[in-house]
């Protein structure tokens, strides 16, 4: 198998493996408890707290521990939102549904919800935020880099404007932490999504940033885990594993990047240069180190992805997350993108344990397939796609 499909999830490293199995084995106490084995399983998720903070720059006081991503997102909208009987919040029309679905929610409940847009890149203009703030903003949220197409957004800029307001400013980061140096201080972060299986940790578990000062109602309610904010017995060798991973991601950033980026930067110029009527998607440089997502004219997505899955290569047309429901990109529809450009749409997302060989038998298949298919395609005439293969 080659696997490009690093942004819906990653292999998770030996060394994050190895941490976990203590406290899947020997060291189960409950974290609550008081004994030796509780107390063990509290230190484990103390250091893992450290751990996560530091590749943000943030203090371990200021982490709470979640579920993943999609419960972090809920729980910063929710949490914020949650004793106010009306307001405003203000996102983009690119988000993940992690964000988009608990917006529609919250419309439902009397909140007023503004869908910043975005231009042919997928990149918010922050006079756009400017201009859509009001006295009755209670919060912005803007991802800091996209998971279909991989534009990063203009994350300080935003932030500066929602502080000039006095608004906190949330990102949904899962894409972005551990791929580029992310600083939630330098930035003016307040709250800021993290999603440890994408970073090379295990499913399951995530985190919140909440920076100082801001308060949360909780979402979950129980027993008080968590400083009262999230309820439940910790997942212990989860979050061991996930603290594990961000330390292996900080100490190893720049040389990750490197890599990546060498390996995105081959696959984009081989397809480029070998595949006719194919486009880029997403910002040509302000974009993740590790995605690359194309329009293949003339061919269905869904098509490609089957033959290349025969082909023992793993991709995806976009979000993993709401692959069942079988819907139409909104990120590339936002972009402007016609019904034939969605439909033809490709990403392929690199790892840090891809290689150059991978790339270069991954873009040899590709156009196999490609020919194959606009071989048969309506719009072979249209692209005179098999002439100029």
């Amino acid at each position: 198998m080659i696997y490009l499909d690093n942004a819906a999830s990653t292999q998770i490293y030996e060394e994050v493996l190895n941490s976990m199995l203590p406290y899947l084995k020997e060291q189960y106490g409950n974290p609550s408890s008081i004994h030796r084995y509780g107390r063990l399983s509290r230190k484990a998720i103390e250091k893992a707290r450290r751990q996560i903070a530091s590749l943000i720059n943030a203090d371990p006081s200021e982490v709470l521990i979640t579920s993943g991503g999609t419960e972090s997102n809920n729980t910063a909208l929710k949490g914020l939102t949650g004793n106010h009987v009306y307001g405003h919040i203000i996102t983009s029309l690119v988000e993940h549904d992690a964000i988009l679905e608990p917006c529609k929610e919250l419309s439902k409940n009397g909140f007023d919800i503004d869908y910043l847009p975005v231009n042919k890149f997928g990149m918010v203009n922050p006079s756009d935020l400017q201009k859509c703030i009001s006295q009755k903003t209670n919060l912005v949220s803007i991802m800091f880099g996209n998971n279909e197409v991989g534009t990063i957004q203009p994350i300080f800029e935003l932030a500066k404007i929602c502080h000039e307001y006095k608004i906190p400013f949330h990102t949904d980061a899962v894409q972005a932490v551990g791929k580029i140096p992310i600083n939630v201080k330098d930035l003016g972060i307040d709250l800021l999504s993290i999603s440890s299986h994408k970073l090379n940790g295990p499913k399951g578990i995530g985190a919140l940033y909440i920076k100082n000062g801001i308060g949360l109602d909780p979402v979950i309610l129980g027993g008080g885990q968590e400083h009262g904010l999230r309820s439940g017995t910790e997942n212990v060798a989860n979050i061991v594993g996930f603290g594990k991973a961000c330390e292996i991601a900080q100490n190893n950033l720049q040389k990750n990047i490197s890599h990546l980026e060498m390996l995105r930067n081959k696959l984009i110029e081989k397809i480029l240069n070998n595949i006719p009527e194919v486009y880029l998607n997403g910002h040509p440089k302000v974009r993740l180190p590790h995605n690359a997502h194309f329009t293949f004219l003339g061919v269905n997505g869904e098509d490609l992805i089957i033959k290349l899955d025969e082909y023992g290569i793993a991709a995806s047309t976009g979000s993993a997350c709401s692959v069942n429901t079988q819907k139409a990109s909104h990120v590339l529809q936002a972009m402007g993108f016609s019904h034939e450009q969605i439909t033809g749409s490709l990403r392929l997302t690199v790892g840090t344990l891809n290689n150059k060989s991978e790339i270069d038998d991954a873009v040899d298949v590709l156009k196999k397939i490609v020919h194959e298919l606009r071989a048969v395609s309506p719009y072979k005439e249209k692209y005179s796609f098999v002439s100029k293969n």
